[in-house]
């Protein structure tokens, strides 16, 4: 019967745990140096992480990286969907020793490079309606509504803590073709998206884009105008409903 009751107590744990890990996160440590000239964010969400790169000085893009994440009993656990640093590596899972001290979140490998050790510093905002994992499944053109099921070839829209990330990629192949990302606001059916990397242009940080937004029968339809100045109507599904790497 105490196993029976413990039973609860250990699933409780388990999900506030991997809760713990969800929202935005700085690296500002690694192998006991600061990260000074380099600005990594990551975005934890939903079981999927994503993260964004560039040199402070000048904005230009770094690297991205993402894909499916674990956490549980002490390790943390990321398998890359994409990753522009070195994409041989796509479709590996590494595993990480994971603490959180003082609200910071340390992880720590032996790699093929040697033992890594990373701390990564929480930069929440509040979660909103649209923070989730997103998969874009359809687009409005003249009126007419198509549909599309993601398979290798996806892009992706990771939104937590105030902070977002998009990413096209096809994880078959290893092919990126582009991310971005930065902070937003989500309030009153407007979405305000703020760049601050782009892999595409670096000149384009900086920009502020504002969309209108609405949640219809767990959906996204975000619209408005692109960065060129086009007119967009995007709906965004559920990651981990859209896509189902166990039927693919």
């Amino acid at each position: 019967m105490k196993n029976l009751l413990l039973l609860p107590i250990l699933f409780i744990i388990g999900i506030a745990s991997a809760q713990d890990v969800e929202g935005a996160w700085k690296l500002t440590h690694q192998n006991g140096q600061m990260v000074t000239d380099t600005e990594y964010v990551k975005i934890i969400q939903d079981g999927y992480f994503a993260f964004g790169a560039k040199m402070l000085e000048n904005n230009h893009f770094v690297a991205a990286g993402g894909g499916p994440v674990e956490v549980g009993n002490g390790k943390y656990t990321e398998t890359l969907d994409f990753f522009t640093l070195n994409p041989l590596q796509v479709g590996t899972s590494t595993s990480f020793k994971l603490d959180m001290v003082d609200g910071k979140m340390v992880i720590s490998a032996d790699t093929d490079n040697g033992m890594l050790v990373e701390i990564w510093e929480r930069i929440d905002g509040n979660p909103d309606q649209l923070t989730r994992n997103w998969v874009i499944t359809g687009r409005k053109r003249n009126d007419e509504i198509s549909r599309s099921t993601p398979e290798a070839r996806r892009t992706v829209k990771i939104l937590s803590g105030g902070r977002f990330q998009w990413i096209a990629f096809n994880s078959e192949t290893k092919e990126f073709m582009g991310s971005g990302g930065g902070t937003y606001t989500a309030e009153n059916g407007k979405y305000v998206e703020n760049i601050t990397f782009f892999s595409r242009d670096d000149t384009r940080v900086g920009a502020s884009l504002s969309f209108d937004f609405e949640v219809i029968d767990g959906e996204w339809h975000h619209s408005g105008l692109s960065s060129k100045g086009d007119p967009i109507y995007e709906i965004w599904s559920p990651y981990s409903i859209a896509y189902n790497p166990a039927d693919k």
